[in-house]
């Protein structure tokens, strides 16, 4: 288990520092490179959605690979996903800018951020499925925790070459060519991830199946079209507040605050080292004492925190903007630890990869997706705090507390492992 977790992690680690790096690189840098007719803030806004046509792409991916991972397993999914997503990240570093190539590099970003999304679709539900169904199941939680821990690892990664660049080039190396290193890095870290996958058993409980749903996305549709609606309204403030922080917040401090890109840099990663780590730990206390109390806990303290956030990052003052941070980051880990254990569960195993992965990913599209257009353009008619940031986050988190309310707990009870809920 040990090893498969591992590999897991590393996996989702690698998959989403080639998502990430690319939210980073459109707050700081593309929206001048590739929107230059625009104003700034509309260059930040078209940039914005390129990063958000990642997010739509990313439920057509969970259909696509979630179609194979139903048929011929979790293991090929891995494999597919992994080298789409790091080969279209290696292209984006490799993109002209608009002054090279004109309007065809805009639309060339947002093709490869579409093969982006289409790749990471795929990736969460075959990581996670391959280690919960693995996992024993009075410490599914916290097994499968792992992959669940790689968003963070990966955020840390992208951001953590972005600010030794930001740190060491001048700002005109940095937009020349210093922004596209990261993505070449991706290159690398996808071999790297292929080698550790390569030798990954194919998951005992897709094995057991008798019977393969013949057309994965049909059945879901069919039968479960109720559990992936709350699925997805359930998640989607989870997404609007992580973006909020990395990817919003980042904008709106370098370009608003005036804050340096080292320091913003450097509270979001720090908040996000200190999510990472309670990751395992909340997970735990998912196996003890449920997966359904402890999202309705975190989706709650997201309702409550995310006024006092904005008004902490207004400050411009790193700590207390680490503060803002951490407090929305604790909130989100809450609820998104538990969420590897808690998803298959409440699906059926036979359309388990199709059902868990396009409800996750549909969650995204309604968070993370639009949360940087919508805040960007809500704290530009805004003063200096930006409350109709912090209204419209609160309003997403109260939605995803009533989807939340409507799902059952599925915590195994004792050793035998709960009934898979159908929809």
């Amino acid at each position: 288990m040990l090893r498969l977790a591992a590999a897991s992690l590393a996996g989702t680690a690698i998959e989403f520092y080639d998502f990430f790096v690319y939210g980073t690189a459109a707050a700081l840098v593309l929206g001048p490179l590739f929107f230059p007719t625009f104003s700034p803030v509309a260059g930040t806004l078209a940039a914005f959605g390129t990063f958000g046509v990642g997010f739509v792409a990313r439920p057509l991916g969970s259909i696509l690979f979630g179609h194979f991972g139903d048929r011929r397993g979790r293991r090929p999914v891995l494999v597919a996903s992994l080298l789409l997503t790091g080969a279209s990240t290696v292209a984006v570093g490799c993109v002209p800018s608009y002054g090279s190539i004109g309007v065809a590099a805009p639309v060339l970003l947002l093709v490869l951020r579409f093969l982006q999304g289409l790749g990471l679709g795929g990736e969460w539900g075959g990581a996670v499925l391959l280690t919960a169904e693995h996992a024993p199941a009075g410490r599914r939680g916290l097994w499968s925790s792992f992959p669940q821990a790689g968003p963070a690892v990966g955020f840390l990664l992208a951001n953590g070459v972005m600010l030794a660049l930001s740190a060491t080039l001048t700002d005109a190396q940095f937009a020349q060519w210093g922004w596209r290193v990261p993505f070449w890095v991706a290159g690398v870290l996808a071999l790297g991830g292929l080698w550790l996958r390569s030798s990954l058993a194919e998951s005992p409980r897709f094995l057991e199946i008798d019977d393969h749903a013949r057309v994965p996305l049909a059945e879901v549709v069919r039968e479960h079209w109720r559990l992936v609606l709350l699925t997805a309204g359930a998640l989607s403030v989870g997404y609007a507040v992580f973006y909020a922080v990395t990817t919003w917040s980042l904008a709106y401090g370098t370009e608003r605050l005036g804050v340096g890109r080292t320091e913003m840099l450097a509270c979001i990663m720090a908040a996000v080292v200190v999510k990472g780590s309670l990751t395992p730990l909340v997970a735990l206390l998912s196996d003890r004492y449920g997966r359904r109390p402890l999202c309705l806990l975190g989706c709650t303290a997201a309702a409550l925190w995310m006024f006092p956030m904005v008004a902490l990052l207004a400050t411009g003052a790193p700590l207390l903007m680490f503060l803002g941070f951490l407090g929305a980051l604790l909130a989100f880990v809450t609820m998104f630890a538990v969420l590897g254990a808690y998803l298959p569960e409440l699906y059926e195993p036979r359309v388990r990869c199709t059902g868990a992965a396009v409800g996750y990913n549909l969650g995204g599209v309604l968070g993370g997706a639009l949360t940087p257009i919508v805040a960007t353009a809500l704290a530009e008619h805004s003063g200096r705090v930006p409350w109709g940031v912090g209204a419209y986050l609160t309003g997403v988190a109260l939605f995803s507390l009533g989807c939340f309310a409507l799902l059952p707990e599925t915590r195994p009870v004792g050793a035998v492992a709960a009934e898979p809920v159908t929809g």
